[in-house]
């Protein structure tokens, strides 16, 4: 957290809401509590780089993830695949339409608009295309960290395939690595923006 005091930038500890003056930071470097030791301040190294990198490519992975079948089901000589789109499907066929609209929101159109997200935000500071708009979308990017649950939808995939060991054979299948891929590349793309460098660089340049 940073406030002005006598036109004074400060930084308080989140963990002991002791007060620093605010340290300008090199790319690596961190700032500390005394106090606490808590890391209160972080600049990460080529923080837009990496996020534009993982970003792009958790958007060539989206298709894939969304549309490949996760795993196959083969029970009493038939065999059954599914895609992450087709268990949205099945929940609406089967009229479970409040689970059907959970699974589409925190498991797809949530991580897409995550994902879109750190892209644009990427892309506008790495071909500097900043813009005063950009000031609210990260304040609404920033709240969409809570809403994302790929990570969830991932644990209930594992544990359904370890239920279904004993009774059937399960195999997997190339939407389930892709799946796995976008996962990673979707919370690496949002886990390297520095938001700190963000801010300051938004602030310099739009607000008086």
């Amino acid at each position: 957290m940073t406030k002005i005091v006598n036109n004074k930038q400060l930084i308080a500890c989140q963990q002991c809401d002791a007060l620093y003056d605010k340290p300008e930071l090199k790319q690596g470097q961190r700032a500390k509590c005394v106090r606490c030791g808590n890391v209160m301040a972080e600049r990460k190294v080529n923080s837009i780089e990496r996020s534009f990198h993982w970003s792009l490519a958790g958007t060539l992975l989206l298709v894939p993830a969304i549309l490949l079948p996760l795993m196959g089901v083969t029970l009493a000589g038939q065999y059954h695949h599914a895609s992450l789109l087709d268990c949205v499907v099945v929940l609406i066929e089967r009229e479970y339409f409040m689970i059907a609209m959970l699974v589409f929101l925190f498991a797809i159109a949530v991580p897409v608009v995550r994902l879109a997200g750190a892209l644009y935000i990427s892309y506008s500071f790495k071909f500097n295309q900043l813009k005063p708009s950009l000031l609210h979308f990260c304040r609404a990017f920033h709240h969409l960290d809570n809403w994302a649950m790929l990570n969830v939808f991932m644990l209930g995939i594992v544990v359904s395939m370890y239920k279904l060991l004993d009774d059937t054979q399960l195999s997997v299948n190339m939407g389930l690595l892709a799946f796995i891929l976008w996962l990673f590349s979707s919370t690496m793309a949002a886990a390297a923006l520095d938001q700190d460098y963000i801010w300051q660089k938004l602030e310099d340049e739009f607000v008086d």
